[in-house]
């Protein structure tokens, strides 16, 4: 499984609404800037993402997007499958062949790990991540050195 820009920036701008959650709607503009996104290709994944149901996209002077559920109902593998399609590793054979057999199954071991892994990981989780990681920053750049 690879993912794309499109699954990397729709993932970013997810993680943009989840930390806003609680206020206004974000507009695709102030989204684009923070994440340093083309805001035409963001659009486009908006887009995807209000189809989905995962996002509600507001009209008018107040509108924007927001998320349609809370960041911890949001998991990665929903955003994934949504924005990339499937994800397995590689195209599964129909040819019987013993070798492919074992393969196949193999691949599927390694699917099943990838999904499981994306599901445990939510939208909550990503923020709560981030934040631990801005501190632990934060604290290094306080801490002075002597000599």
């Amino acid at each position: 499984m690879k993912i794309t820009s499109k699954g990397e920036y729709g993932i970013r701008a997810l993680f943009d609404l989840a930390q806003h959650y609680a206020q206004s709607p974000r507009r695709s503009r102030e989204i684009a800037k923070d994440l340093n996104v083309p805001e035409d290709y963001l659009n486009q994944l908006l887009i995807v993402l209000r189809r989905a149901g995962l996002i509600n996209s507001l009209r008018g002077p107040q509108g924007g997007h927001v998320l349609a559920h809370p960041p911890r109902q949001v998991n990665l593998y929903e955003v994934v499958k949504v924005l990339e399609g499937d994800i397995s590793p590689v195209a599964h054979d129909v040819e019987p062949a013993l070798l492919n057999e074992v393969l196949n199954t193999i691949w599927q071991n390694v699917e099943d790990e990838t999904v499981g892994i994306l599901q445990a990981v939510t939208l909550e989780d990503l923020c709560e991540r981030y934040a631990e990681r801005e501190a632990e920053l934060q604290k290094q750049a306080k801490m002075m050195y002597y000599i």
